[in-house]
């Protein structure tokens, strides 16, 4: 009996979650209608949150406050018509749930505007279900330019065959081939960032070209260390529109991830020119299009003159080398971490890893694995996170949310103070399940922290992409004395047998891998674009002043130039959007291609 009353109280609730929220966005409707300050202040709270991903803005922009809400939907609205607000349906229904610390009710909607359809995610507060908290507004699709998903056979054409003509290796071989055009868009690097962007770009029918300097599709994961696997679950690394096996395991290594990648480029007919490398390019205002070369593997070089640019060579680009005195003197092997594959070759002998993060820590445990006795060098403070049960709580959404495009909606819906609200709070729930493995690393002499405002690694990651650790097994090996533990600071210089600490005594080593991290992209497009445009363009990845992340998925200040970068996930999340606005332009739909402010 009780499971009955228990599920017919659950039909009520979802059925009052739903009413309230199709009131609600009835009201709003009337009121972008009436353009009235008052009835657009009225629906939302004064420390309410609005982000909006191209439908009112053509960026990715957020609102803080009910008066900049307002102002920037009543200036917007005339042109944008934004009208049929109603609950999705066959999506997550509406629902009370908790976000953030606070009790809402969440509901996802759809609605049109002039130039497409849109969706977007509604946060009400629970105590005072007229007004609205949160809120999301984001392009789906272009009128009259969708994506082809669903309809790739034209009608009255069911056979792909052409007798006496080219078949579908051919077609896909001249298309490749490039010998009759130019890219539209150029897309340079072909990994996750790559794939996703030339995917979404390819259902919109925008003429694509991936170049990647490596000899194979995936090559960016396979050629990377030997025991490498991610650090995150399986169901929030899905590409788009090809969802992994669900046969496959949780975490998925590296090798397998390449070869994916590798069938992911064949399945979705991207054009990809391995063994290519991107050396330069500059841009010509009068024509818009760009003067790029590439180099083949076999030395030769094509010019080619896209519209767009966009380098998806991720976040971390050249590795970067620190200036450590004495290091000229070492004796042994010197390498970075980005070309360390496996400590199978260093058996017997002594090694140093310079650097605490996840790369610092991976090395770590793979020299160690294979008899290797090896010493991890802290440069600074480190946050420290179990892969489980801790990291996996920034994923919890997913696995609460029934699909995966309603959990990557739902995800984007919150503007910065909110990230940094929710990440605090996980942080909280994250130190409690870690505190013996935290007191074990302070008791060895690690130097931990929670971040920088307590927002943990996540945040770490998005605002300087390094800092963290997500462990697999090496602190166990530290805090039990297995793996060495040195403070840079200890260190006086290198010298040949290793390195000389300041109270007089040497560290002997054979080998010694910086883990030391990478250059920004910024400095990526000065060395190919040259200083101005890198100077144009300003600072690539981290929050920018408006809480959104700096140049990442959006126009930038340089005319016909974009960056894709980050987690597979929101590589999958935001190659939608950056895809929508270059199609966008291609139509006419969107006039500048430079990012106004």
């Amino acid at each position: 009996m009780d499971n009955v009353e228990d599920a017919v109280l659950a039909q009520n609730a979802a059925a009052q979650a739903a009413a309230t929220a199709k009131h609600w966005l009835e009201s709003l409707e009337a009121a972008l209608r009436d353009s009235k300050a008052a009835s657009l202040a009225a629906l939302f709270v004064p420390d309410s949150h609005w982000r909006d991903l191209l439908v009112f803005t053509w960026n990715l922009t957020p609102h803080l406050g009910v008066e900049q809400i307002v102002a920037a939907m009543r200036t917007a609205q005339p042109l944008v018509q934004a009208k049929g607000f109603v609950i999705a349906q066959n999506r997550t229904p509406p629902r009370r749930t908790r976000r953030h610390g606070v009790d809402v009710i969440e509901a996802i909607f759809e609605f049109e505007t002039a130039v497409g359809r849109g969706n977007g995610v509604l946060r009400l507060l629970a105590d005072q279900p007229d007004k609205a908290w949160v809120l999301l507004t984001a392009l789906d699709a272009l009128r009259g330019f969708e994506e082809k998903t669903g309809r790739l056979q034209p009608k009255g054409e069911p056979y792909s065959r052409d007798f006496g003509g080219d078949n579908w290796l051919d077609q896909r071989n001249k298309s490749q081939a490039y010998t009759d055009r130019d890219p539209v868009v150029l897309v340079v690097g072909g990994g996750q960032a790559g794939l996703c962007i030339a995917a979404r770009l390819g259902q919109l029918d925008v003429d694509t070209l991936v170049v990647d300097k490596f000899e194979r599709v995936g090559d960016n994961w396979r050629k990377r260390y030997h025991s490498l696997a991610l650090h995150n679950q399986i169901q929030v690394n899905h590409l788009p529109y090809m969802p992994f096996p669900p046969t496959w395991p949780k975490y998925i290594p590296k090798d397998m991830l390449a070869n994916w990648f590798e069938a992911y480029a064949f399945a979705l007919q991207i054009n990809f020119w391995t063994g290519t490398e991107f050396t330069g390019g500059t841009y010509d205002d009068a024509t818009g299009r760009w003067t790029a070369t590439v180099r083949k593997a076999d030395g030769s070089t094509r010019t080619l003159h896209p519209r767009h640019v966009i380098f998806a060579n991720g976040v971390s680009g050249i590795p970067r080398i620190p200036a450590l005195t004495g290091l000229g003197n070492f004796g042994g092997k010197v390498i970075h971490s980005h070309s360390f594959t496996t400590g199978a070759n260093w058996r017997g002998k002594r090694a140093l890893v310079l650097g605490t993060g996840n790369s610092g820590h991976d090395v770590t445990q793979d020299l160690h694995s294979h008899g290797v006795a090896t010493t991890i060098i802290q440069r600074g403070s480190t946050t420290v996170v179990s892969v489980d049960p801790s990291a996996k709580l920034n994923y919890a959404l997913y696995d609460e949310i029934p699909t995966l495009d309603d959990g990557d909606l739902i995800a984007t819906a919150s503007t910065y103070p909110l990230v940094v609200k929710g990440y605090q709070l996980a942080v909280e729930k994250m130190a409690q399940l870690d505190k013996e493995l935290i007191a074990g690393l302070i008791a060895r002499g690690f130097k931990y922290d929670l971040g920088e405002d307590k927002t943990g690694h996540q945040m770490k990651y998005r605002r300087r992409g390094g800092g963290y650790y997500l462990d697999v097994g090496c602190s166990g090996l530290i805090i039990k004395g297995e793996v060495g533990l040195m403070q840079f600071d200890q260190i006086e210089r290198f010298v040949a047998e290793g390195v000389r600490l300041k109270d007089g005594t040497t560290h002997k080593a054979d080998l010694l891998v910086l883990a030391t991290g990478y250059h920004t992209q910024r400095e990526l497009v000065r060395r190919l674009l040259g200083a101005a445009v890198a100077d144009r363009v300003g600072d690539i990845w981290g929050f920018g002043a408006d809480g959104e992340m700096a140049n990442m998925w959006k126009r930038t200040a340089q005319p016909g130039l974009w960056f894709m970068a980050g987690s597979i996930a929101q590589c999958r999340i935001y190659s939608k959007y950056l895809a929508l606005q270059i199609k966008a332009l291609e139509e006419g739909l969107l006039k500048s291609t430079a990012q106004t402010a």
